[in-house]
């Protein structure tokens, strides 16, 4: 009997530079880290949240892909952080400035982490309408580990973002 294929979320999120080129090419380089196809949200707008005055408009997207044998979440928690530097991100120097490309691993599975490193199911995921709504869009039914609530459920308690709409295909 062959067992359900691990499923792991990552995030991707862009306000500096041509974000929409940058989270395509990111998710390029994460299909390499996967023994399937990668499967895309469309590319979103959305408000900065909890960014610096000014901030201009992301663009985000959700991935979920299969890891290949081997990986685990701190190793891929490393390649997120290399593709990052890749793109040209700097060491912070205000929270949550801007940003040519930002990884975040959002969930691995059933499996949690409290770790100075990495925490899963990423903390704040359940509170990002940007996180959740192209997540819903690939996978409506998805439920963090720990949760009761879908995440279809989860985007019915948040507060609306004006901005956030589709703005491209992702592949």
């Amino acid at each position: 009997m062959d067992s359900v294929p691990v499923q792991v979320v990552v995030a991707f999120g862009s306000n500096l530079g041509d974000s929409a080129s940058l989270i395509r090419w990111a998710m390029d380089r994460l299909e390499e880290r996967s023994s399937r196809l990668l499967r895309r949200s469309s590319l979103w707008t959305s408000t900065p949240v909890d960014c610096p005055p000014g901030s201009p408009t992301f663009t985000n997207a959700v991935a979920i892909l299969t890891p290949k044998d081997g990986e685990t979440p701190e190793s891929l928690l490393i390649f997120l952080q290399s593709v990052e530097v890749e793109a040209g991100r700097r060491p912070k120097v205000v929270h949550n400035e801007s940003r040519p490309l930002d990884l975040d691993l959002i969930a691995w599975d059933g499996e949690t982490r409290n770790t100075p490193q990495l925490v899963l199911p990423h903390p704040r995921a359940l509170v990002r309408r940007f996180v959740l709504q192209p997540l819903a869009e690939l996978d409506p039914a998805y439920r963090f580990p720990g949760e009761v609530s879908s995440i279809t459920q989860s985007l019915h308690c948040l507060p609306p973002d004006a901005l956030l709409r589709v703005c491209s295909d992702a592949r």
